[in-house]
C-alpha cells in the first residue's frame, strides 16, 4: 500500500510542478496590457522561476532518493536479509525466530491475529531503535539493521486491551 501511494504522490507532484512550469512560461505571452516596467517584472519573474527550479530541483531529487530511510538503512548493511515474521495476539507477541545477526538487515513482517498493535523495538536503554503497526489481514514491512549486539524489547504501543501492559517479548541480535 506505502509504495502506491508514493507512486500516486509523485504523480500529483509532477502534474503541479508541470502547471507551476506552463503557467511561468505563458506568463510572459501577454504582450499588449502591459508597460515596460511590468515586462521586465514579469521577465524577471521567469528567470528567477528557472533559476529556482535548476537550484531546488536537483536538491529535492538527491534528498528524496533513500526514501524511505529505513529501507535505505537497513540496505547500508551487509549480508543476507534476515526474516522474521512477527504476529500480534491479545495480549503476546510471536516471533517466527527470536534471535538476528548484528550488522546484517532484518526485515519484519508485522501483522496481528486480532486487533491493531503497535510494533516497536527497544534497545537496553528502552530507546525505541524501530517501529511499525501491527493491523489484522495487512502485513507491514519494517526493515532494520541492528548495529550491536544484545537483547532488545518488542513491546505493544497501542493500547490493545486490559493486559496491554504485559505484551513484550525479546529478541536477541548476536554478534557475527
Amino acid at each position: 500500500m506505502q509504495p502506491i501511494a508514493w507512486q500516486i504522490s509523485l504523480v500529483l507532484m509532477t502534474l503541479v510542478a508541470f502547471g507551476f512550469a506552463f503557467v511561468a512560461i505563458n506568463s510572459g505571452r501577454r504582450q499588449d496590457d502591459y508597460t515596460p516596467l511590468q515586462k521586465s517584472a514579469y521577465r524577471l519573474r521567469t528567470r528567477l522561476f528557472w533559476g529556482l527550479v535548476l537550484v531546488f530541483g536537483p536538491a529535492m531529487i538527491y534528498t528524496l532518493l533513500d526514501l524511505p530511510y529505513d529501507a535505505a538503512r537497513a540496505r547500508a548493511g551487509s549480508g543476507a536479509v534476515q526474516v522474521v515474521d512477527a504476529t500480534g495476539y491479545q495480549w503476546r507477541w510471536e516471533l517466527s525466530r527470536d534471535h538476528v545477526a548484528a550488522g546484517q538487515p532484518v526485515e519484519f513482517r508485522v501483522t496481528s491475529a486480532d486487533v491493531n498493535h503497535g510494533f516497536g523495538i527497544y534497545d537496553a536503554n528502552l530507546h525505541l531503535v524501530a517501529q511499525t503497526q501491527a493491523m489484522p489481514g495487512y502485513t507491514n514491512t519494517l526493515r532494520h539493521t541492528f548495529a550491536e549486539a544484545g537483547t532488545y524489547k518488542v513491546l505493544c504501543m497501542e493500547y490493545c486491551g486490559v493486559a496491554h501492559h504485559n505484551m513484550m517479548t525479546e529478541i536477541r541480535v548476536v554478534a557475527q
